[in-house]
């Protein structure tokens, strides 16, 4: 028997806040510059989702150590600068919010830092302080499920009982782990198709989750 969702756990980047078209274009930019020329999907492919950790991993195979120190560094710079300039969450997402009864908290590949300023700066923090969860308090990132699993330990909720909101496949692979329902946000930087998985349901419009996650 499903149980009812008694939870939902939000993705940050590309769910709550609109990083992920920013966080894209500086990695093509640092691509360019470092020496591992990135298309976009390229950095979809490879990128988005992942924690800082992976990601560093994964530049450090192509380019060296020091090459990703400089990448990392470069990039957490560029990307606070673009934020600055202008971030906005996610098109409907303070509507739905609005309109969500249910328990939520975030479970993001970001750090806490990286949170506290994109959330800050959209004025979502307020809504998830003391309900955040960051890649960087458990052993492996999405698409291990290690986070959503934490997340629900720490919430004192059934695994089972969890719905999960992401827009990257490493996420929906992870909530799928964890043994989660997983609304795969369409309307974001990743192809629909890839979100698409058993247990779950593909969406192309925050003001429809309330709606979605009402039905079960």
């Amino acid at each position: 028997m499903i149980k009812p969702i008694e939870l939902v756990i939000f993705d940050c980047d590309g769910v709550l806040v609109d990083t992920e078209r920013i966080a894209t274009r500086v990695q093509v930019a640092l691509g360019a510059e470092l020496g591992w020329p990135l298309t976009e999907r390229d950095v979809i492919d490879l990128f988005i989702g992942r924690s800082d950790a992976s990601v560093r991993e994964l530049i450090a195979a192509r380019l060296g150590g020091t090459a990703a120190d400089v990448w990392a560094k470069r990039f957490a710079q560029l990307h606070r600068e673009a934020v600055d300039a202008g971030l906005t969450a996610v098109e409907g997402l303070p509507e739905a919010l609005d309109a969500i009864t249910l328990p939520t908290c975030v479970a993001s590949s970001g750090s806490h830092e990286k949170m506290r300023h994109t959330l800050g700066r959209t004025g979502l923090h307020a809504r998830f302080a003391g309900r955040i969860f960051s890649a960087t308090e458990v052993a492996r990132g999405k698409p291990a499920p290690d986070l959503f699993l934490y997340a629900a330990q720490r919430m004192g909720v059934d695994p089972a009982a969890c719905a999960v909101v992401e827009d990257s496949r490493p996420g929906v692979e992870a909530a799928r782990a964890a043994g989660m329902r997983a609304f795969g946000f369409g309307g974001g930087m990743t192809p629909p198709e890839r979100l698409e998985g058993p247990g779950t349901q593909v969406f192309h419009d925050m003001r429809e989750l309330p709606a979605l996650l009402a039905a079960g």
